[in-house]
């Protein structure tokens, strides 16, 4: 009886029991809605990359093991080295593995990143028909292959956007004392593109390119293209690891950011990275120095 001297009936426990149920489940709904909390227990970084590690296979090798290890999910951002360090100065990431050295110390020393760590490497190689108009197969010296693709102004495609592939092509006209970009438009191809797509035109093109050798290996449209210059110590090509300076952008997740560097680096980590291989024949080889 309530207060009013109204009969009022009790509740039964089975309606008790709903009760109880659809008030927690409107409890749950409510907390599952609230800004960020379908994603608070999410835990992902994001890796600023190289397209030649993505179109390798790579990461689709390593980083399930890394993520069995740690629970913690890696987003890849595969773009030039140029385009992945731009991105990471504006804090869009929280750790860079890319290929080229000066380009990437020079990110550390501008407070963008913390400690650089090499990672791993392998070799650029140029590429081309295997016809071989400008008569380069076989060599040694990259420079002299490069001086006799200018002199028979045979085609030469190049990424022309900045990633360590392309610094690394630039650098090879340097020593070669041929300013290639005088030609553009003409036998000197620039794509703009990735490695992928700058292979597919190479290929459509019947035209050189220089590419780094785990992109090649997985490469399916190679055509009759052959790797024809290759073993010069300038073709050397070494990757990489930096935490972002999370001083510099507090969103940066050190802490898990850390978590894989020092994982690359380590001998789980470098087992994982020479276990890659294709055809029997390994893509990327680890040479990280975790003491140093």
């Amino acid at each position: 009886m309530n207060k009013r001297g109204d009969l009022v009936s009790p509740m039964s426990p089975r309606l008790r029991r709903r009760t109880v149920l659809v008030a927690l489940g409107a409890l749950l709904l409510a907390l599952a809605l609230a800004p960020g909390a379908l994603h608070a227990d999410d835990k992902f970084i994001i890796v600023q990359s190289t397209t030649s590690i993505q179109n390798s296979g790579l990461f689709d090798h390593i980083l399930p093991m890394f993520e069995k290890k740690t629970g913690i999910e890696v987003r890849v951002v595969a773009v030039g080295t140029g385009q992945a360090l731009k991105n990471a100065t504006n804090g869009d990431g929280d750790v860079v593995l890319v290929h080229s050295k000066p380009d990437e110390e020079r990110f550390v020393a501008e407070g963008w990143g913390l400690k650089r760590h090499d990672v791993m490497y392998n070799d650029f190689v140029i590429v081309g028909p295997a016809s071989d108009p400008a008569g380069i197969a076989a060599l040694k010296d990259a420079d002299e292959a490069l001086e006799k693709i200018a002199k028979a102004e045979t085609p030469f495609a190049s990424r022309g956007d900045g990633s360590g592939t392309h610094r690394a092509e630039q650098k090879l006209w340097q020593d070669a004392s041929i300013d290639a970009k005088k030609s553009s438009g003409g036998w000197y191809l620039e794509t703009g593109s990735g490695m992928g797509a700058t292979l597919n035109t190479a290929v459509g093109k019947h035209a050189y390119t220089l590419t780094d050798l785990g992109t090649w290996l997985s490469f399916e449209n190679k055509g009759d293209f052959k790797v024809l210059v290759e073993g010069d110590p300038k073709l050397f090509n070494q990757y990489g690891g930096i935490l972002v300076n999370p001083a510099k952008h507090p969103n940066v997740k050190a802490d898990d950011g850390q978590a894989f560097v020092d994982w690359l680096i380590s001998s789980d980590g470098q087992a994982a990275i020479a276990s890659y291989k294709i055809d029997g024949k390994q893509l990327f080889f680890p040479n990280a120095r975790p003491g140093a």
